[in-house]
Protein backbone atom coordinates (compact mmCIF):
# COMPACT_ATOMS: atom_id res chain seq x y z
CA UNK A 1 0.00 0.00 0.00
CA UNK A 2 0.99 3.27 -1.00
CA UNK A 3 -1.07 6.14 -0.15
CA UNK A 4 1.42 8.01 2.04
CA UNK A 5 4.11 7.55 -0.16
CA UNK A 6 6.64 10.81 0.21
CA UNK A 7 4.98 12.05 2.94
CA UNK A 8 5.80 12.52 6.73
CA UNK A 9 4.06 11.90 9.81
CA UNK A 10 4.47 12.70 12.86
CA UNK A 11 2.34 10.59 15.95
CA UNK A 12 2.50 11.52 19.43
CA UNK A 13 2.70 9.41 22.33
CA UNK A 14 3.08 6.60 19.92
CA UNK A 15 5.42 4.01 21.97
CA UNK A 16 2.15 2.28 22.96
CA UNK A 17 -1.02 1.13 22.20
CA UNK A 18 -3.21 3.30 19.35
CA UNK A 19 -0.17 5.35 18.96
CA UNK A 20 2.40 2.61 17.80
CA UNK A 21 -0.78 1.13 15.83
CA UNK A 22 -0.79 4.37 14.13
CA UNK A 23 2.59 4.97 13.70
CA UNK A 24 3.24 1.34 11.75
CA UNK A 25 0.15 1.65 9.81
CA UNK A 26 0.84 4.92 7.90
CA UNK A 27 4.83 3.67 7.62
CA UNK A 28 3.35 0.95 5.82
CA UNK A 29 1.17 2.96 3.55
CA UNK A 30 4.59 4.64 2.66
CA UNK A 31 4.99 7.77 4.93
CA UNK A 32 8.55 8.56 7.29
CA UNK A 33 7.21 8.26 10.67
CA UNK A 34 8.27 10.32 13.82
CA UNK A 35 7.42 8.12 16.56
CA UNK A 36 7.15 10.95 19.90
CA UNK A 37 7.06 9.42 23.44
CA UNK A 38 7.51 11.01 26.45
CA UNK A 39 9.27 8.51 28.56
CA UNK A 40 9.00 5.04 27.31
CA UNK A 41 12.21 5.50 25.05
CA UNK A 42 12.48 1.56 24.93
CA UNK A 43 9.27 0.74 23.56
CA UNK A 44 9.84 3.66 21.26
CA UNK A 45 12.65 2.73 19.69
CA UNK A 46 10.91 -1.03 19.43
CA UNK A 47 8.14 0.77 17.27
CA UNK A 48 10.97 2.05 15.18
CA UNK A 49 12.32 -1.22 14.76
CA UNK A 50 9.48 -3.06 13.65
CA UNK A 51 8.78 0.11 11.20
CA UNK A 52 12.33 -0.62 9.77
CA UNK A 53 12.03 -3.98 9.74
CA UNK A 54 9.30 -3.61 7.44
CA UNK A 55 11.38 -1.64 5.40
CA UNK A 56 10.13 1.83 6.30
CA UNK A 57 11.41 4.75 7.67
CA UNK A 58 10.90 6.12 11.01
CA UNK A 59 12.52 7.36 13.97
CA UNK A 60 12.06 8.51 17.75
CA UNK A 61 11.95 12.06 19.41
CA UNK A 62 11.61 12.26 22.70
CA UNK A 63 9.22 15.58 23.97
CA UNK A 64 6.47 16.16 26.48
CA UNK A 65 3.65 17.35 23.88
CA UNK A 66 2.61 20.45 26.72
CA UNK A 67 5.72 22.08 26.81
CA UNK A 68 6.61 24.20 24.01
CA UNK A 69 10.22 23.99 23.34
CA UNK A 70 9.90 19.91 23.38
CA UNK A 71 7.10 20.21 20.87
CA UNK A 72 9.26 22.98 18.64
CA UNK A 73 12.08 20.43 18.86
CA UNK A 74 10.06 17.44 17.85
CA UNK A 75 8.67 19.50 14.25
CA UNK A 76 12.63 20.76 13.79
CA UNK A 77 13.91 17.26 14.25
CA UNK A 78 11.35 16.10 12.00
CA UNK A 79 11.94 18.27 9.25
CA UNK A 80 16.04 18.41 9.79
CA UNK A 81 15.76 13.90 8.87
CA UNK A 82 13.22 13.91 6.80
CA UNK A 83 12.70 17.39 4.91
CA UNK A 84 8.96 18.12 5.41
CA UNK A 85 6.30 17.56 7.58
CA UNK A 86 2.60 16.48 6.40
CA UNK A 87 0.49 15.03 8.84
CA UNK A 88 -0.05 15.13 12.47
CA UNK A 89 -1.89 12.55 14.81
CA UNK A 90 -2.49 13.95 18.05
CA UNK A 91 -2.33 10.73 20.13
CA UNK A 92 -0.78 11.59 23.36
CA UNK A 93 -3.09 11.69 26.08
CA UNK A 94 -3.75 10.76 29.58
CA UNK A 95 -6.19 9.43 31.81
CA UNK A 96 -7.84 8.73 35.78
CA UNK A 97 -10.98 7.76 36.30
CA UNK A 98 -12.37 8.87 39.76
CA UNK A 99 -15.55 10.11 41.29
CA UNK A 100 -15.94 13.46 41.82
CA UNK A 101 -15.13 13.91 45.59
CA UNK A 102 -11.49 12.26 44.46
CA UNK A 103 -10.76 15.03 41.86
CA UNK A 104 -7.74 16.95 42.57
CA UNK A 105 -6.32 19.72 40.89
CA UNK A 106 -3.16 18.07 40.01
CA UNK A 107 -5.56 15.80 38.35
CA UNK A 108 -7.24 18.44 36.42
CA UNK A 109 -4.14 20.15 35.49
CA UNK A 110 -2.48 17.12 33.99
CA UNK A 111 -5.25 15.77 32.04
CA UNK A 112 -5.79 19.08 30.20
CA UNK A 113 -2.26 20.06 29.58
CA UNK A 114 -1.61 16.67 28.00
CA UNK A 115 -5.11 16.16 26.27
CA UNK A 116 -5.95 19.77 25.44
CA UNK A 117 -2.84 21.99 25.84
CA UNK A 118 -0.91 19.46 23.92
CA UNK A 119 -2.91 19.20 21.21
CA UNK A 120 -2.92 23.20 20.36
CA UNK A 121 0.80 23.38 20.68
CA UNK A 122 1.54 20.42 18.21
CA UNK A 123 -1.29 21.90 15.59
CA UNK A 124 0.61 25.57 16.06
CA UNK A 125 3.52 24.04 15.41
CA UNK A 126 2.59 22.14 12.16
CA UNK A 127 0.67 25.09 10.71
CA UNK A 128 4.06 26.31 11.09
CA UNK A 129 5.64 23.10 9.08
CA UNK A 130 3.17 22.23 6.82
CA UNK A 131 3.97 23.37 3.28
CA UNK A 132 1.79 25.38 0.04
CA UNK A 133 -0.41 21.96 -0.29
CA UNK A 134 -0.96 21.91 3.38
CA UNK A 135 -1.69 18.66 5.36
CA UNK A 136 -3.58 16.30 7.61
CA UNK A 137 -4.14 16.54 11.26
CA UNK A 138 -5.85 13.49 12.97
CA UNK A 139 -6.67 14.57 16.80
CA UNK A 140 -7.77 11.29 18.45
CA UNK A 141 -10.74 11.93 20.84
CA UNK A 142 -12.79 9.57 22.68
CA UNK A 143 -16.57 7.91 22.45
CA UNK A 144 -16.14 9.30 26.21
CA UNK A 145 -16.66 13.19 24.57
CA UNK A 146 -20.90 12.57 23.56
CA UNK A 147 -21.10 9.53 26.29
CA UNK A 148 -19.47 10.13 29.23
CA UNK A 149 -19.63 7.40 32.14
CA UNK A 150 -19.43 7.80 35.64
CA UNK A 151 -15.76 8.94 37.02
CA UNK A 152 -14.54 10.33 33.72
CA UNK A 153 -15.53 13.77 34.45
CA UNK A 154 -12.18 15.41 33.90
CA UNK A 155 -11.04 12.79 30.85
CA UNK A 156 -14.61 12.81 29.26
CA UNK A 157 -14.01 17.31 29.34
CA UNK A 158 -10.50 17.09 27.90
CA UNK A 159 -12.51 14.93 25.03
CA UNK A 160 -15.01 17.05 24.28
CA UNK A 161 -12.56 20.15 24.47
CA UNK A 162 -10.73 17.88 21.72
CA UNK A 163 -13.60 17.74 19.63
CA UNK A 164 -14.31 21.57 19.96
CA UNK A 165 -10.59 22.43 18.83
CA UNK A 166 -10.80 20.30 16.06
CA UNK A 167 -14.15 21.79 14.51
CA UNK A 168 -12.92 25.32 14.99
CA UNK A 169 -9.43 24.82 13.70
CA UNK A 170 -10.64 23.33 10.45
CA UNK A 171 -12.06 26.34 10.22
CA UNK A 172 -9.35 28.50 10.80
CA UNK A 173 -7.20 26.24 8.62
CA UNK A 174 -9.00 25.52 5.91
CA UNK A 175 -7.94 27.64 3.41
CA UNK A 176 -4.24 26.86 4.28
CA UNK A 177 -5.30 23.24 2.71
CA UNK A 178 -4.70 21.88 6.37
CA UNK A 179 -7.58 19.04 7.10
CA UNK A 180 -8.50 18.76 11.06
CA UNK A 181 -10.09 15.61 11.76
CA UNK A 182 -11.12 13.52 14.71
CA UNK A 183 -11.35 9.77 15.50
CA UNK A 184 -13.19 9.09 18.89
CA UNK A 185 -12.44 5.17 19.18
CA UNK A 186 -14.41 3.12 21.63
CA UNK A 187 -13.45 0.72 23.69
CA UNK A 188 -9.61 -0.63 22.73
CA UNK A 189 -7.76 -3.10 23.83
CA UNK A 190 -4.54 -1.75 25.01
CA UNK A 191 -1.93 -1.71 28.01
CA UNK A 192 -3.79 1.50 29.51
CA UNK A 193 -7.26 -0.20 29.60
CA UNK A 194 -5.25 -3.59 30.96
CA UNK A 195 -3.71 -1.61 33.81
CA UNK A 196 -6.86 -0.31 35.24
CA UNK A 197 -8.04 -4.03 35.30
CA UNK A 198 -11.17 -4.16 33.17
CA UNK A 199 -10.03 -7.18 31.03
CA UNK A 200 -11.32 -10.02 32.82
CA UNK A 201 -13.85 -8.14 34.89
CA UNK A 202 -17.84 -8.25 34.99
CA UNK A 203 -17.53 -4.65 33.47
CA UNK A 204 -15.89 -6.10 30.48
CA UNK A 205 -18.73 -8.35 29.98
CA UNK A 206 -21.52 -5.52 30.14
CA UNK A 207 -19.28 -3.57 27.62
CA UNK A 208 -19.09 -6.12 25.12
CA UNK A 209 -22.67 -6.90 25.35
CA UNK A 210 -23.68 -2.68 24.74
CA UNK A 211 -21.02 -3.08 21.77
CA UNK A 212 -23.20 -3.95 18.91
CA UNK A 213 -20.20 -5.81 16.86
CA UNK A 214 -19.90 -7.88 19.78
CA UNK A 215 -15.69 -7.22 20.97
CA UNK A 216 -13.47 -4.33 22.16
CA UNK A 217 -11.97 -2.81 19.62
CA UNK A 218 -8.27 -3.24 18.89
CA UNK A 219 -5.31 -0.32 18.14
CA UNK A 220 -5.11 -1.57 14.43
CA UNK A 221 -8.94 -0.81 14.39
CA UNK A 222 -8.40 2.90 15.09
CA UNK A 223 -5.04 3.12 12.68
CA UNK A 224 -7.09 2.03 9.52
CA UNK A 225 -9.03 5.26 10.00
CA UNK A 226 -5.98 7.12 10.62
CA UNK A 227 -4.27 6.08 7.27
CA UNK A 228 -7.41 7.19 5.33
CA UNK A 229 -8.18 10.50 7.01
CA UNK A 230 -3.90 11.13 6.40
CA UNK A 231 -4.54 10.19 2.88
CA UNK A 232 -5.99 12.04 -0.59
CA UNK A 233 -8.89 9.75 0.26
CA UNK A 234 -10.31 11.76 2.59
CA UNK A 235 -9.61 15.18 0.74
CA UNK A 236 -13.04 16.80 0.78
CA UNK A 237 -13.38 15.83 5.15
CA UNK A 238 -12.65 18.46 7.27
CA UNK A 239 -13.78 18.90 10.90
CA UNK A 240 -15.65 15.46 11.08
CA UNK A 241 -15.30 13.37 14.22
CA UNK A 242 -15.26 9.50 13.28
CA UNK A 243 -16.91 7.70 16.26
CA UNK A 244 -14.79 4.02 15.72
CA UNK A 245 -16.36 2.11 18.07
CA UNK A 246 -18.08 -1.31 16.64
CA UNK A 247 -20.94 1.11 16.94
CA UNK A 248 -21.38 1.79 20.74
CA UNK A 249 -21.95 5.61 20.82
Amino acid sequence: MSKLVGKVAIVTGASKGIGAAIAKALAAAGAAVVVNFTSSSMDADQVVGQIKEQGGQAMSVQGNVSIVADVRRLFETAKLVFGSVDILVNNAGVFEFEPLEAVTEAQFHRQFDINVLGPILTIQEAAKHFGAVGGSIINISSIASSNPQPNSLIYAATKGAVDTITVSLSRELGRRNIRVNAIAPGVIDTEGLRRVGIMGSELEKQIVERTPLGRFGQPEDIARVAVFLASDEASWLTGERIAASGGWQ
